[in-house]
This record gives structure tokens, C-alpha cells and sequence, in this order.
């Protein structure tokens, strides 16, 4: 017995919308269009004869068609989804890679997390995008890095060759001093900090009140204290204290630092400060602190917050100091500075460059030259009226120191 079976155009211009799915696309269409096939030709076969209308009968045959395909392709998705979500994750990257879509190449565990937590699709879409820029932008600098580094390494040729002339070595008055030589230089100013310097503590428990961002920030700035203090002349004994194993914070630092990080001359603990210091000889330096920071005092031992808060949520640092009962300053920012715009927050760089200078110079004016230009207008200077007051005072002040000399002199007579 043949069977034929016939499509007309309306009817195939409604199979389209109900063959449209996300995924699977033309696996889910061949097996409806042979099962829908297979029903239309047994239903033809046993209705050779019937008078009800065609039309509805197919659709609701293609309705239920749907329906039954739909659920086995879910049930198929949820057995296919019983293996590693992670795994699964970086098949769904790999395969939008070669799309030609922009994702990254390499991606981590944790971003692979963070992915897997967004809420919708179009998130996962922006924030495979952002790591994308990341990816890209890490590269140009590597790039810029190792072109850096050819100059310097041409530079360096074209130095040796201008101190030698004809394979004779110039004679010179002082000590070339090579790169090698000033490194070991400071490691030994290191080494001597770390037996005699005066301590300074980096808080390292502020990792809940900042963004992912934001702790980068917070790294990056540790770096450059780190690099400045290794660089002067009478540099501190660097603490990270709070610093929690396997922490967000040490990871980031780990990965900076790569190999470096086990040989540098710093100590890192997870204890608190108080529990490695006596109470007394500690000041915790923040903005919100009502005192002001008069002089540098050599034989205390100064904590910074290890905090970059860019929605500036005050009061952070100085209500831990309060639950620990330790003594805070503040910066005498107003007292030598005309503060136009921006709050008083300064980087942890700034406010490591700024006790430097005033551990070896004592004095205000030249360590507040490392505050950003961009908020403030200048020093403050004394004005005429108040000069005048001061001369006032002073010959005053000589002449009664005088009259009373004269009193004492006619006295003896």
C-alpha cells in the first residue's frame, strides 16, 4: 500500500516557529520531522476516508509531536549535564572561541567560578568580553615589557662600546656600579631592617570591604610601598599582619611576585598586631582620627590600612583601632596643605614615601611634596597680618626683656 505525504505552504510556514530551539537546533528538527512523519502516515493510513478537517488534526498532531521531543531533549541535556560543570563550562568557551566570539584563551578555576555564577546569559556574554580586554590588554603590555627591555639591553652595548676605544678600557675617577652590584646593595639594607629597622605594619584584614577590583588596586599599591622602602636609604622592617593563608590577598600577592615572593625581606603572618607588638608602642595612622600627627616618633611602631575604598566608607579603620584600644594620628594635611577638592585618602605608596621622608628629614613640608598636586593648591603661608603680629609680639617682648635688665642694673647702683 503506498502512502504519500504532502506539505502545503501555510502548513510549513507553521512547522518553522516550532522548530526554532536554542540548542540542538538541527537534531531536535530531523527527529520531529521523522516522528511527525511517521505519525502523519500511520494517521493517514487508518483515516484514508474521514471527513474532519485536516488542518487542525495536524496541528495538534504537531503540538503533541513537540511536546514529546521537547521533554526527551531535556531529559538528554540533564544526563549529558551530570558530568563536570566545569568542564562543561570550558567546552561552551572553547567551542565560542572558535566562533570567532571574544573570549579569552586561558581562563582560571576561579573565573571559570564566577562565570558559572552569573545570572544570565547576556552576563556571561560581558563578563567573557571584560576578560577578553583583560586578555589583550595584558599582552600589549608584555609586549611594551620585552621592547623595554631590547633598549635597555642596546642601551647598555652602546654604553660599553663608548667606554672602550680601540679594546682599551677608559680609566675613571669612580666605581661603575652595575645593576647586580645595587641590588645586592639592597638586600643588605634589607637584611639590616629586618634585625634592626623600625617595624611597619600593613593591615591586611580588609579583604570583606572591597570589591575584586579594588583589591587588585590594594596589591598593586603593597608593590610599589614595598619597592619604594626597599629603595631608600634607612628603609622599615615591613610587617603584613592579618595576612590569612590561601586568603584572596596572598594568592594576588603570590601570583605578582611569582617565584619572589618566598625570598623577600619582609614579614608575613597571620597574627594580628597587637599579639606581635605591645599595646603602647602602637599608632594607627587613618584619616577619620581626631589627632593630628605632630612629629615622627622613631621608637613607635605605625600601622596603615591595607585598604582601597573608592566608595569611600569612613570610619572603617578607625573603628577596629577603637576595638583594639590603640592610639591613632592623622596626617597634618590641613595644618601645611590648602586642601581644594577630593577627601583626605591618600595611597598606600603616598603614605609610605611620606613616613620615609619624615623618618630621615623630619620635616613636613618636604615628606608632603609626595600628595598628589591634584588636590591641594599649594602650602600655606603666613599672612601679613599675621607677620605683623609675630614682629609685634617679639619687640615686645625685647623690650621688656630690656627694661627689666635696666630695673636690676639701677637696683644695684
Amino acid at each position: 500500500m503506498n502512502v504519500t505525504v504532502r506539505f502545503s505552504r501555510p502548513f510549513a510556514r507553521l512547522m518553522l516557529p516550532f522548530t526554532i530551539h536554542r540548542k540542538r537546533r538541527n537534531l531536535l528538527y530531523s527527529t520531529v520531522l521523522q516522528r511527525y512523519m511517521s505519525s502523519k502516515a500511520s494517521f493517514s493510513c487508518h483515516n484514508k476516508d474521514s471527513t474532519s478537517p485536516p488542518e487542525q488534526l495536524e496541528l495538534d498532531r504537531w503540538k503533541t509531536t513537540m511536546k514529546s521531543s521537547i521533554q526527551e531533549d531535556g531529559v538528554s541535556m540533564a544526563s549529558d549535564n551530570g558530568k563536570d560543570p566545569l568542564a562543561a563550562t570550558r567546552e561552551l568557551i572553547e567551542m565560542w572561541r572558535l566562533l570567532g566570539r571574544q573570549v579569552p584563551e586561558r581562563i582560571t578555576e576561579e573565573e571559570l567560578k564566577t562565570l558559572m555564577e552569573c545570572a544570565s546569559k547576556s552576563a556571561q556574554k560581558k563578563y567573557l568580553k571584560f576578560l577578553y580586554g583583560k586578555e589583550i590588554k595584558k599582552k600589549a603590555e608584555q609586549i611594551k615589557k620585552e621592547m623595554k627591555a631590547e633598549a635597555r639591553e642596546e642601551a647598555k652595548k652602546a654604553r660599553l662600546l663608548e667606554t672602550t676605544k680601540g679594546g682599551k678600557e677608559q680609566d675613571f675617577m669612580f666605581l661603575r656600579l652595575w645593576d647586580r652590584q645595587m641590588n645586592i646593595a639592597m638586600g643588605w639594607k634589607g637584611v639590616q631592617a629586618m634585625q634592626f629597622g623600625q617595624p611597619l605594619v600593613f593591615d591586611m584584614d580588609y579583604e570583606n570591604f572591597m570589591k575584586p577590583v579594588e583589591l587588585q588596586n590594594t596589591v598593586s599599591q603593597l608593590l610599589e610601598s614595598e619597592g619604594w622602602n626597599r629603595k631608600n636609604v634607612d628603609p622599615f622592617h615591613i610587617y603584613f599582619c592579618n595576612l590569612k593563608l590561601d586568603s584572596a590577598y596572598h594568592r594576588h600577592l603570590v601570583k605578582r611576585y611569582s617565584g619572589k615572593w618566598d625570598k623577600l625581606l619582609l614579614t608575613a603572618t597571620e597574627k594580628s598586631p597587637v599579639d606581635v607588638f605591645p599595646k603602647d608602642s602602637i599608632i594607627y595612622l587613618t584619616a577619620d582620627s581626631p589627632n593630628v600627627m605632630t612629629t615622627f616618633k622613631h621608637d613607635k611602631i605605625y600601622i596603615i590600612g591595607s585598604l582601597v575604598d573608592k566608595s569611600v566608607q569612613t570610619g572603617i579603620s578607625l573603628a577596629k583601632a577603637k576595638r583594639l584600644n590603640l592610639a591613632t594620628e592623622r596626617l597634618p594635611l590641613d595644618k601645611y596643605l590648602q586642601w581644594d577638592i577630593g577627601n583626605k585618602n591618600l595611597t598606600l605608596d603616598q603614605m609610605v614615601r611620606i613616613l620615609l621622608c619624615m623618618k630621615n628629614t623630619g620635616n613636613w613640608e618636604e615628606a608632603l611634596k609626595f600628595v598628589p598636586r591634584r588636590k591641594h593648591t599649594g602650602y600655606l603661608e603666613v599672612t601679613k597680618h599675621s607677620q605683623e603680629d609675630f614682629t609685634k609680639l617679639k619687640k615686645t617682648k625685647k623690650r621688656s626683656f630690656l627694661e627689666g635688665s635696666l630695673n636690676v642694673r639701677t637696683r644695684k647702683r
